[in-house]
C-alpha cells in the first residue's frame, strides 16, 4: 500500500517492495502477459540484456506443482504441531534480535514427517503489500463463481478482459513494465488513468512490481464480479463507472471488504489472523471507504500457504495458478536475496510500512520508522534436491532497516532445514 499523511510533523509512509518479475518466463502463450515474452527472448539469447536470472528462476510453466495435494484432506491445524528439536534450532537464530520478530516455518521436504516451528505466531502486524495475496484469492474466488465448471473459461477471462485504470490506479510511485513485442522496447513508468491492460496483466503488475494502483484495480474488478455475476464478462468500463457513481459508498465499501476477506474466513483464517481494511491507493477512496483496518499474523498467512499447497484455495487449478503468479523470476530482495536460495525456486511476496514522527528531532528514514516499521516476507522455497519449506516472517523493528536481518534469517533457516 502507499498512503502518505503529513500532519503536525507526523509522517506516515506505507510502502511495499517486492521482486521485479514473477511467473514462469515461458508463460506468455498461457497468459498473454507481454513482459514474459521479453524474459523468454532474453533466456533464449534472442534479446540481449545486462541482467541475469538466478538459477532458481528458470522453472517452466509446467514445472510448477503443488506440494501437499496428497494431504489435501488434512486439517490445516494438523500441520501446526511444533517439533521440539526443530523449534530449538530455530530459536537459536533469534538470539540478539529484537523481540518483535514473528515467524512461522513449515518444513515439507518429507510430507510424512512435516516439521513446524513458530515465534509470536498470533501477533498482529500491518501486512502492507503482503495483503495483495488476499486480493489474488478474491479474484480466483469470483472467477469460480462466474464459471463454476470451466477453468479454461476463467483463464480466457483473465487473458481477454481488458479494463482501464481510471482514478483507481492513482497514485503510486511504483512503476510498471510495459513491453512492446513488435519493437522489443521496454518502458517502466507509473500507472496513468488511461492505461488499459488485461486482468492477467493487472494481476501481474500487482504482484511482480507490487504496484499499488494495479492492486486497487484488480480489487475493483473483484468487487464488480461480485456485483454483476455472470454479466461481468461483458461489462464495459462505462457501465462500471455508472455503477460506482450511482451506488452508495457504504454499499460499495461493504462489498469491497467482503470480497477479499470472506475467502480468508472460508479457509479458517480468522478476522484477527488476517484481514484487509482499505484499498491500496487514494484514488480508490473516491468510491470506496476503509473498513475494519488491516492486520496480518504469521499463523494466519501460513494457514493460507498450507491450503494453497493442498489445492484448497478455491480449487486445485486455481491454487496452482496463484502459485505460478507468485513465482519469482528476477531480482530478489530482503528474505529472498539470501545467496543460499540462489538455486531454489522461490514463490515470494514482501511488504513494508513505516511511520515517522520527526517532531521530537529523532532520526527517522526510509524503512527506518520510529513509530512503526513493519517489514514482512512470505516465501515458499523449493530446492532442486527436494528440500521444500514455507516461511512467514513479520517484523516491527524501530529505527532500523530489517532487510539484512531478513536475508540472514533466510540463510539460517535454509541451513537448518537442509541439515
Amino acid at each position: 500500500m502507499k498512503k502518505v499523511l503529513l500532519l503536525a510533523g507526523i509522517v506516515l509512509v506505507c510502502s511495499a517492495f517486492t521482486v521485479a518479475n514473477y511467473y514462469p518466463i515461458d508463460g506468455y502463450e498461457h497468459t498473454g502477459i507481454k513482459r514474459l515474452k521479453r524474459l523468454e527472448l532474453i533466456k533464449s539469447g534472442e534479446l540481449k540484456d545486462a541482467s541475469t536470472l538466478p538459477a532458481g528462476a528458470m522453472k517452466n510453466y509446467m514445472d510448477i506443482q503443488l506440494n501437499l495435494v496428497e494431504k489435501s484432506a488434512d486439517s490445516v491445524n494438523s500441520f501446526f504441531k511444533v517439533d521440539a528439536a526443530f523449534q530449538q534450532e530455530i530459536n537459536g537464530l533469534f538470539r540478539g534480535l529484537d523481540k518483535s520478530y514473528s515467524l512461522a516455518v513449515l518444513d515439507i521436504s518429507d510430507i510424512d514427517s512435516i516439521r513446524y516451528a513458530q515465534r509470536n505466531g498470533t501477533a498482529g502486524y500491518q501486512p502492507g503489500s503482503v495483503g495483495k495475496i488476499a486480493v489474488l484469492a478474491g479474484l480466483f474466488t469470483q472467477l469460480a463463481k462466474i464459471y463454476p465448471d470451466d477453468f479454461e473459461k476463467r483463464l480466457d477471462l483473465l487473458r481477454n478482459k481488458s479494463v482501464k485504470a481510471g482514478v483507481w490506479g492513482l497514485t503510486d510511485e511504483h512503476t510498471i513494465p510495459i513491453y512492446n513485442i513488435e519493437t522489443q522496447k521496454l518502458v517502466k513508468r507509473q500507472v496513468v488513468a488511461s492505461d488499459v491492460f488485461t486482468l492477467f496483466e493487472w494481476a501481474d503488475h500487482m504482484l511482480s512490481v507490487s504496484n499499488n494502483g494495479a492492486a486497487s484495480i484488480v480489487w475493483r474488478e473483484v468487487l464488480l464480479m461480485q456485483a454483476f455475476g455472470d454479466k461481468y464478462p461483458n461489462l464495459t468500463d462505462e457501465e462500471a463507472l455508472t455503477y460506482f457513481k450511482s451506488t452508495e459508498k457504504k454499499t460499495l465499501t461493504d462489498i469491497g471488504n467482503d470480497v477479499v476477506n470472506l475467502p480468508l474466513r472460508d479457509l479458517g483464517i480468522t478476522h484477527d489472523e488476517w484481514r484487509l481494511g482499505s484499498f491500496f491507493t487514494r484514488g480508490a477512496n473516491t468510491y470506496v471507504g476503509d473498513k475494519g483496518g488491516s492486520i496480518g499474523s504469521t499463523v494466519g498467512l501460513m494457514k493460507f500457504l498450507v491450503q494453497l499447497e493442498q489445492g484448497n484455495v478455491v480449487d486445485a487449478q486455481s491454487s496452482l495458478e496463484m502459485k505460478r503468479l507468485l513465482y519469482m523470476t528476477d531480482r530478489r530482495i530482503r528474505y529472498a536475496q539470501a545467496p543460499a536460495l540462489k538455486e531454489a525456486a522461490v514463490y515470494f511476496k514482501s511488504g513494508s510500512l513505516y511511520k515517522c514522527d520527526r517532531t521530537n528531532g529523532e532520526t527517522c528514514g526510509k524503512y527506518m520508522g520510529n513509530v512503526t516499521n513493519f517489514m514482512n516476507s512470505v516465501a515458499i522455497v523449493e530446492h532442486p534436491n527436494n528440500c521444500r519449506y514455507m516461511v512467514v516472517l513479520m517484523t516491527n523493528v524501530l529505527r532500523k532497516n530489517s532487510a539484512t536481518d531478513h536475508m540472514n534469517l533466510a540463510a539460517g533457516i535454509d541451513k537448518i532445514i537442509k541439515k
